[in-house]
């Protein structure tokens, strides 16, 4: 099965204009732009036949040039990632079997979280979206509850069924647990990783269903999916000691550079 990465970035964000093109420094010392370590988690994954990185923004594809991705141009109209690469997929011609959309915003995704989402979404044919979820232990578990507390909008959680079929993802932290946890104790509370693997027939149906009430609420763009009765499959990835955090807002920077010379990232 071909499997097409896109890489979705726009300079304009609410949150954080200019997020793409932020830097960055590891271990070493060494400064990269947010843009080019999305995409360097991005080719690390095996089993991903073409990474390109889709942008409307002319100084992100510049940037993204310059580092040696491949680009394809999209309109401004788009509203949320998964239209961005819903765009840049048709760009292509279409063909693909597979297509996986990397937020540009999560440096720190190990390239096995990208593999396990490829095969569950191989292993499931009732979705037609596949998305990563990852069990919070309790110092993640505590973050997420400091940074609602601060009134900062922060990671996404996720309920799902028994066949883990998401039942809602939200900005708040659910499911509501009444209590604290120690900080390497797995919680009940799994956190949504920003990736989605898309069947095509589901992927191109997405831009022309109308933003839901759900999505309108929370901001997130997998909930129209299942506004519209598409069933997304929630696969449970394992960090191995990794560390993960997706970069929402100025603070997070900090907060990944941290974490990033921790690991021993360059």
């Amino acid at each position: 099965m071909s499997v097409l990465v896109v890489i979705p970035a726009r300079y304009a964000s609410t949150r954080y204009p200019g997020k793409p093109l932020v830097e960055l420094t590891g271990a070493t010392g060494e400064g990269k732009s947010l843009i080019q370590r999305s995409w360097e988690a991005a080719s690390a994954a095996n089993g991903a036949d073409r990474v390109v990185v889709a942008t409307d923004d002319a100084r992100i594809a510049d940037a993204a040039h310059g580092f040696g991705a491949e680009v394809v141009m999209t309109s401004s109209d788009c509203r949320n990632g998964t239209e961005r690469c819903a765009e840049a997929h048709a760009a292509l011609g279409g063909g693909h079997d597979i297509v996986v959309n990397l937020q540009g915003d999560a440096p720190l995704t190990p390239p096995w979280f990208v593999e396990d989402l490829i095969e569950g979404l191989r292993a499931d044919p009732a979705a037609g979206v596949a998305t990563p979820v990852l069990a919070c232990d309790g110092a993640a578990h505590r973050g997420f509850l400091e940074d609602r507390a601060a009134g900062c909008v922060g990671g996404t959680t996720a309920v799902f069924d028994l066949n883990r079929h998401a039942l809602y993802f939200s900005k708040e932290v659910i499911p509501y647990t009444g209590r604290l946890y120690g900080d390497d104790e797995r919680t009940p509370v799994f956190h949504h990783v920003g990736v989605y693997a898309y069947r095509p027939d589901a992927l191109s149906a997405y831009p022309g269903w109308p933003v839901g009430p759900l999505e309108g609420l929370e901001g997130l763009e997998q909930l129209r999916f299942m506004e519209n009765g598409r069933a997304v499959l929630c696969v449970e990835v394992d960090a191995r000691g990794r560390r993960f955090w997706e970069l929402n807002n100025p603070g997070d920077v900090e907060r990944i550079e941290t974490m990033m010379r921790e690991m021993g990232m360059a």
